[in-house]
């Protein structure tokens, strides 16, 4: 009975790995995720299915229907090269007449958030990755149960692993004065309801469907805090009022029905957003994740790092490229363009700063500036590539390329890209420059790191 019941499990396992390599090579992956997920499944099948079922699926088309934007009830900016491609590629269309404000300071980005809650008169839909259970999400969470108790509709969606630790007698409150709260990708579900591996990474507050706070971060004192509580992170928000909120408000109406399991409306919210007066912001939203059937935010940046011909620059806490925008990096600075990396000195997840330690030295080597923040954990994810920049939640890593649900905003406009290229300068300021020696055995382990990458 033993050898039958070994044999029956042999076979079992022969079949699901025959037919986890069958799903990695449907799948859109890169190559170098493709053969190292084969292989891991080909040499330890047995370690390998339990953690691809739960970390190798990219795309759930059947759960997360395709992003569905309310028709343009206005001009759309089609004249700027980088504006069109995005949109090829599966991303609305950049719209003019936008008014938009970048900001850096954490007081002044709560100030943003607070005023368009208190402003608000009819809802307030909130989606966020992290709430953290510290004095800046408790008052978060206060502002949205007096909005509440003031009569106004409050929707927040969390996902369910960066918001594991939560202020949960507020939430609580919360949900006992009406307000509305669904979760992305809960721990304990059916496969229906959504994968462990896809979170939901998006940041954004919109205020009665006409004004929007987006960009990389969450709530917490680390973000919107004083610096007392808990050491402050270089990060942005961008505070949009104008047509670009229309597709910002079908993103969340979208997750929302995911976590709500809604059915799916065709068009979320036909009536147009006006363009504030004097408002001259062309704005791009382009989301990203499973929700979308094509990479369209790594694509639209690897062609366009590939096309840059003046400068390409980019900010971000965790680097970990994929192997074709590694490629376009070292390209781009063989070409002699100016490309610039900015990293924080050490980030909140240690075994990242070891993965990207690889990356950096070689694109180091063929020219591209490493810029490292000593200063204070830089949590912002933006970039400029010649006439074009961005910011939102998006880190230059797999992950968030083509795995998580994430959200960028993209600048057409000289007024903002050069506000962001302020920004840039001034934390580059603060940088030092390039990267520190290290060891023989360190280069080696970095490399192992980086041969993992993609099943990390």
């Amino acid at each position: 009975m033993t050898g039958l019941a070994t044999h029956f499990g042999i076979v079992v396992v022969t079949l699901m790995a025959m037919a986890a390599a069958v799903m990695v090579l449907q799948q859109r992956r890169t190559p170098q995720s493709a053969v190292a997920w084969l292989l891991f499944i080909i040499l330890v099948p047995w370690l390998a299915l339990p953690i691809f079922l739960a970390l190798g699926v990219r795309k759930r088309g059947a759960r997360y229907a395709p992003l569905v934007f309310t028709p343009l009830a206005g001009p759309a900016e089609r004249s700027n090269e980088a504006a069109r491609l995005f949109e090829r590629l599966g991303a609305p269309a950049a719209l003019p007449g936008n008014r938009v404000t970048i900001v850096a300071d954490p007081q002044a980005a709560w100030k943003a958030l607070a005023d368009m809650a208190e402003g608000a008169t009819r809802r307030l839909d909130a989606m966020f990755y992290a709430l953290d259970d510290d004095e800046a999400g408790a008052r978060f969470l206060r502002l949205l149960i007096a909005r509440r108790e003031a009569g106004v509709r409050v929707r927040l969606v969390l996902d369910r692993f960066g918001a594991w630790r939560h202020p949960a007698g507020l939430l609580e409150r919360l949900r006992a004065s009406g307000g509305e709260i669904g979760y992305s990708s809960p721990f304990l579900h059916s496969p229906a309801r959504g994968h462990i591996n896809l979170r939901n990474h998006r940041k954004l507050f919109i205020a009665d469907g006409r004004m929007a706070l987006t960009g990389g971060r969450n709530v917490g004192d680390t973000y919107f805090g004083d610096g007392t509580s808990a050491p402050l992170w270089q990060d942005l928000s961008v505070q949009v009022e104008g047509p670009a909120v229309v597709p910002l408000a079908d993103i969340f109406e979208s997750d929302w029905a995911v976590v709500k399991r809604l059915a799916r409306r065709a068009s979320v919210r036909p009536d147009p957003v006006p363009s504030p007066d004097g408002a001259a912001g062309i704005v791009q939203i382009v989301p990203s994740g499973p929700d979308i059937p094509e990479d369209t935010l790594h694509d639209g940046l690897t062609v366009a790092i590939h096309e840059a011909r003046r400068r390409v620059w980019l900010a971000t806490p965790y680097f970990v490229p994929t192997e074709a925008l590694g490629n376009a990096l070292k390209l781009a600075a063989r070409r002699g363009v100016d490309v610039r990396i900015l990293v924080p000195e050490h980030s909140n997840q240690p075994m990242t700063d070891f993965a990207r330690g690889a990356f950096l030295r070689e694109l180091a080597g063929d020219g591209c500036r490493i810029l490292r923040y000593p200063l204070a954990m830089v949590h912002a994810k933006a970039g400029l590539v010649d006439t074009m920049a961005w910011a939102g939640s998006a880190n230059f890593d797999v992950r968030s390329m083509l795995l998580n649900f994430e959200l960028a905003v993209l600048f057409h406009d000289p007024v903002n890209v050069k506000a962001l290229e302020d920004w840039f300068a001034a934390l580059e300021a603060g940088c030092e420059t390039g990267m520190p020696p290290c060891g023989a055995i360190r280069r080696m382990a970095e490399t192992v790191f980086r041969l993992g990458a993609p099943v990390l």
